[in-house]
């Protein structure tokens, strides 16, 4: 059968990178973004070279969580999970006692309720020995100043995600740090900064393959410090 992976956020950056990776190695992809447009140019590219399905949406939403989950189930299952979909916030990012609630919400619904909603739906249609990998910052565990809205966020995805892999030790459940890189999101981190020395997405990659395609226990792990032989 053909393996199957579900990227959310899978437009631009990391996911998209992650997305021709598996897709030069045969498998099946469902895809989100928020934007039609940049998903469905995304999904034109990845589909040279396997099937690809391309949901616009947010994952925030629970019909558009419940739409990627149908997909996933006309496939006949899923082999691989990357919640890697995420809301930056406000930039520049203010600081927590002037964090408006309201946003602060926001975030915690796109970055921890709307990955650990979508691992409970598709729960069923994992195939045996799945993949789930919740990708993570080092703002989860550093108390960078101004970022207590994203950074505490991808705390609590850390802590739910590896408390997950706890409770279902049949699976592979994987928190992963790809590390600063040349992307859309760092550059509206850093608003007005040059970011051109940073790694471009694709130098993580071999370091998601090696968790996707490897046999290491569940837990947290730096992308670039994987010991791999897997291309981009």
């Amino acid at each position: 059968m053909q393996p199957t992976a579900l990227i959310t956020g899978a437009s631009r950056g990391l996911g998209l990178a992650l997305a021709r990776a598996l897709a030069r190695r045969g498998y099946a992809l469902v895809i989100d973004a928020r934007d039609p447009s940049s998903l469905h140019q995304a999904a034109d590219d990845l589909a040279q070279g396997t099937a690809v399905t391309a949901i616009a949406g947010d994952v925030a939403d629970e019909s558009h969580r419940r739409a990627l989950v149908a997909a996933v189930e006309r496939l006949g299952g899923v082999d691989v999970v990357v919640h890697n979909a995420s809301l930056l916030g406000p930039s520049p990012q203010p600081s927590l006692d002037e964090y408006p609630l309201d946003v602060f919400e926001r975030v915690y619904a796109v970055n921890v309720f709307a990955p650990l909603r979508l691992t409970q739906l598709v729960l069923p249609h994992l195939r045996p020995g799945a993949r789930v990998l919740s990708i993570t910052s080092d703002a989860a565990v550093e108390p960078y100043e101004g970022w207590g809205g994203y950074g505490s966020s991808k705390a609590a995805l850390e802590h739910w995600t590896r408390i997950f892999g706890a409770e279902h030790p049949e699976l592979h459940v994987y928190v992963v740090d790809p590390g600063d890189m040349r992307t859309q999101m760092h550059q509206d981190a850093f608003p007005g900064e040059d970011i051109s020395d940073r790694p471009p997405a694709e130098a993580s990659v071999p370091g998601l393959l090696a968790l996707i395609r490897g046999d290491l226990s569940s837990g947290r792990y730096v992308a670039r410090t994987l010991a791999t032989g897997e291309a981009a």
